[in-house]
Order: C-alpha cells, then structure tokens, then sequence
C-alpha cells in the first residue's frame, strides 16, 4: 500500500477539519474551478469565432485563387483559360478538395432613391454553393442547369438598403466602353452578416459575366480550389504556384495564384492577434489558480505541523512527508478541475445550442458568441492546467523540510 497515498486521501476526505484550513481549502478549490471555466470559455469561444470567421471568407473567396497576372486585384478581372490538362493535375494535388470557375464584374445597383455599387459573381456549375445555401434567409439558389434566365441571389443588407423584396426586379449598370444595362430578378437573399462582403457580392450565372464582357464559353475570371485542411494552405498553394507559373496561357499572359491569406491579409493578421489574447488569459488565470492553490497548502502545512512532527520523529523523510501534501494538493486541483469543466462545458452547451450571448453582426461579422468544441484542445488544457498546478506545488512543500520533530515535541 503506498502510505502517503493512504494518508493523504484519509487528510483530504476527512469531515472534521479545523476552521483554519477549510476556508482555506475551499477558496483555494473555487480558484481552480473558476480559472478552469475561464480557460475553457476562452479556448471555445476564440477557436470557434476564428473558425466562423475564417470559413466566411473562404467562403466567398476559396482557399486558393487562380487569376490572370494582368488583373492587379481588381475585380474587373482579364480572362484565363486553363486546360483540361492543368485542371486535371491541379486537382489531383493532395488535399485538394475541389475546382471551381468564377467570374466578377463591378457594377452599380440604382433605384428611384438610391445607388450602390456591387460585384457581380458569376458562378457555373462546377460551384460549390453550399456556403451560400446555408446563409439564405429568403428563397432559393439560382438554378444553373436551365437555360440563362435574369436571376440572382443578393444579400439581406443590399435588400433591406434598397428596400427590395424576394421576386422584385432591380437595375444593374455595368461601366466599359459603353455603359450597359441589366434587369436582374430576386431568387434568393443570403445573409453571412460578413458585412464587408455583404455589401458587395450579387450572385449569379457565370454566362452573364461572359456576355457582359464577351467572351466565350472557355473564359473566366478565375478559379477557386477549395482544400480539406486550412492548416496546410501554404504548402498546398506553393505546389499550385508552381504549377501554374511556368504555364502561359496562348495570349502569352501568366497565372497569378494567391492564397486568401495573401488576399485578406488583414483579416487573417488580426485573427492571429487573438491567439495572443488566449495566451494571455491561459497564463493569468493559471497564475491566479496557482497562488491561491499555494497560499491553500501552506496553510495546511501549517496547521499540520505536529503530524508532520510526529511522522519524522518516526522514521519518515523529508520527501515522504511532502508525498503526503503534495497528494493531498492534487485530490483538490482534481476537484477544482472537474467542477471547472461541468460548469464551463455546460455553459458552451448552453451558447452552442441556444445562443443566448448574442453580437452585434456590424461589429463582430457574427450574431452571436460561436463556440467550437475541439477535445483535443480542451484535453490538452486539461492535462496542461493540472501538470502545471502540480509543479508549483512542488517548491511551497519544502517548507516541510525546515519543520524539525524535536522543536514540535518540546513545544507540544
């Protein structure tokens, strides 16, 4: 039987303690749980606004985009044509998921009050369109298999601005060499409450774009690649930069392939500022949970002295009695851990399944607090928070070795 187990588990689960130490003990419990329902609100909270936030722009824009070097990041956009060769190697790439065509044309939506520029996007039939069928608010997607109809599907904020309904028909004006005209028809009305984009994206068939700008059924602004995992964006744009560079189309023009990092760097820049913000909390709530553990054994320790006395006066070490403790500390870091992670998850819970912390989409793209739960995170803290609370319990417990047995018996 390991004896300082024994004794430490008797200590702990024993009802009759001193007035001294259970204040002490349950404060120092409640600082753990607290910490813990904090680390774990932040850790769901930031992972999940950082995964809400990152899926809409790639939502809109792809992983990776293929466009022609000439366009400069604008969205009137010089055509590419890419062979049936080059898309048959760019999605055999491993991890990517899937290639599609897309075509932008600026443009001006005008009503008897009001005006406002937009982009038209126009999609073909390749397009993954689930991002957009699972923010529409109103009706429905367009329908590319049929025959060019003058159908689109806008955003709730251009709807509301232009106070325009589902079915109702607005006027587009396309700006070139000479200004043209479209009467468009409301099919569906999305909403990612990504205002920036809000503002911006009409969505419809990719041959009105072509028409717009006549061209023919091979040209496109771009292509989209969508890929099974974010965290190797990098390396999977890399392999399409090189092999599309030295790959001219038969104008003589080149490709020009950027990630939606390089796109959107502002986005992502300030997405990664919130890991330091979770650093940060992680590293105060742990300081705050350790000291308040320390100042709860000390006590203890205190308050024991004649057992620790008694036990040396008997044969134990130094390192025995500090067993005693030190397991004793772990029975209520445990403890403090597990009412941490009931409370904090069932709050998770609550707002992932009610929402009941709402935001202001104007503000946070997003109308309420979003929380991901990612088990191997909240495992890893777990094992983190209680590796780290046990280590600084090691250098409080030397003050065991400065009690000597024979001042505690001639006092007692």
């Amino acid at each position: 039987m390991n004896l300082e187990y024994f004794i430490a588990k008797r200590i702990h689960f024993r009802q009759d303690r001193k007035n001294v130490s259970r204040p002490a003990v349950r404060i120092a419990t409640i600082g753990i749980a607290i910490g813990m329902i904090v680390m774990l609100l932040a850790v769901c909270i930031v992972t999940g606004f950082k995964k809400e936030i990152r899926n809409k722009t790639i939502g809109f824009g792809g992983h990776i985009q293929i466009t022609n070097f000439d366009s400069n990041n604008t969205y009137e956009t010089e055509p590419i044509i890419i062979s049936d060769s080059l898309k048959h190697a760019l999605a055999s790439i491993e991890g990517v998921k899937h290639l599609q065509a897309f075509a932008t044309k600026p443009g001006i939506i005008k009503t008897n009050e009001l005006f406002q520029g937009i982009v038209l996007k126009g999609i073909d039939t390749d397009f993954d369109i689930s991002f957009f069928k699972n923010n529409l608010v109103e009706g429905d997607f367009i329908n590319l298999e049929d025959s060019l109809v003058n159908n689109v599907v806008i955003s709730k904020y251009q709807a509301d601005l232009f106070q325009l309904k589902l079915g109702e028909s607005f006027f587009a004006y396309f700006m070139q060499d000479q200004i043209k005209a479209r009467k468009f028809k409301i099919t569906g009305i999305y909403s990612t409450n990504f205002i920036e984009y809000d503002k911006l994206f009409v969505l419809t068939d990719i041959r009105h774009i072509r028409q717009l700008n006549e061209w023919n059924d091979k040209e496109v602004s771009g292509y989209e690649i969508i890929i099974s995992d974010f965290d190797r964006i990098d390396e999977i744009g890399n392999k399409v930069y090189f092999m599309t560079a030295n790959k001219p189309m038969a104008n003589g023009n080149l490709l020009f392939t950027q990630t939606i990092r390089e796109i959107n760097p502002e986005i992502f820049s300030w997405l990664e500022l919130l890991d330091i913000n979770v650093w940060v909390i992680l590293l105060l709530m742990l300081a705050v949970a350790g000291f308040n553990m320390i100042s709860g054994l000390l006590i203890l320790i205190l308050e024991r002295t004649t057992m620790i006395g008694i036990l040396k006066s008997v044969g134990a070490t130094n390192w025995s009695v500090r067993k005693i403790f030190l397991y004793h500390s772990f029975f209520l870091i445990g403890k403090g851990m597990i009412w941490g992670n009931i409370i904090g998850l069932a709050i998770c819970a609550l707002q992932y399944f009610f929402g009941i912390i709402p935001l202001d989409p104007e503000a946070y793209y997003i109308s309420k607090v979003p929380i991901l739960f990612n088990w191997s995170l909240i495992i890893a803290l777990n094992i983190g928070t209680l590796i780290i609370s046990a280590l600084m319990m090691v250098g409080p417990s030397y003050l065991i070795t400065k009690i000597l047995p024979a001042n505690i018996i001639r006092y007692e």
